[in-house]
C-alpha cells in the first residue's frame, strides 16, 4: 500500500477527486484523469441499459471530448484490487503505455500503481 500523503500533490488530487465522485454519485467506482496541461476530468461508473462505461473509461472520454491530447496520470477508486485491462487500455490510448494508473480503495489509500500498457 502507498500512503496517500507520500504521493505527489497532483496525484493526491486526482485520487481525492475520484473518491469524491464515487461517494457523491453512489457508484461502484470513481475515477479522475489529468491531461498534459494539468486539467482534470472526473467521472463515475455509467450503467445505463444502452451504455455501460467504467469510471476510467468515462473520465478518458470526457478528456477526449474536451480536447485533451495526452494524459499524465489516472486514478480509480474501487473495491477491486487492480485496474481492469479495459481501463488500462483506455488510458494507454490517450496517454501511452507508460501512463501511471493509481488504484485506491474506498478510503482513498492507494493500493498499487500500474502502468497503462
Amino acid at each position: 500500500m502507498t500512503d496517500t500523503h507520500e504521493l505527489d500533490p497532483e496525484d493526491r488530487k486526482i485520487v481525492t477527486l475520484a473518491r469524491s465522485a464515487r461517494a457523491r454519485n453512489g457508484v461502484p467506482e470513481g475515477a479522475a484523469v489529468r491531461d498534459e496541461t494539468g486539467r482534470t476530468y472526473v467521472a463515475g461508473t455509467v450503467d445505463l441499459p444502452s451504455l455501460k462505461l467504467s469510471a476510467v473509461q468515462t473520465a478518458v472520454a470526457m478528456a477526449v471530448a474536451s480536447g485533451a491530447k495526452a494524459l499524465e496520470a489516472a486514478a480509480v477508486v474501487t473495491d477491486s484490487g487492480t485496474a481492469s485491462d479495459a481501463d488500462r487500455a483506455a488510458v494507454a490510448d490517450l496517454g501511452g503505455p507508460g501512463t501511471p494508473v493509481l488504484v485506491a480503495g474506498p478510503d482513498g489509500t492507494v493500493r498499487l500503481t500500474v502502468t497503462a500498457g
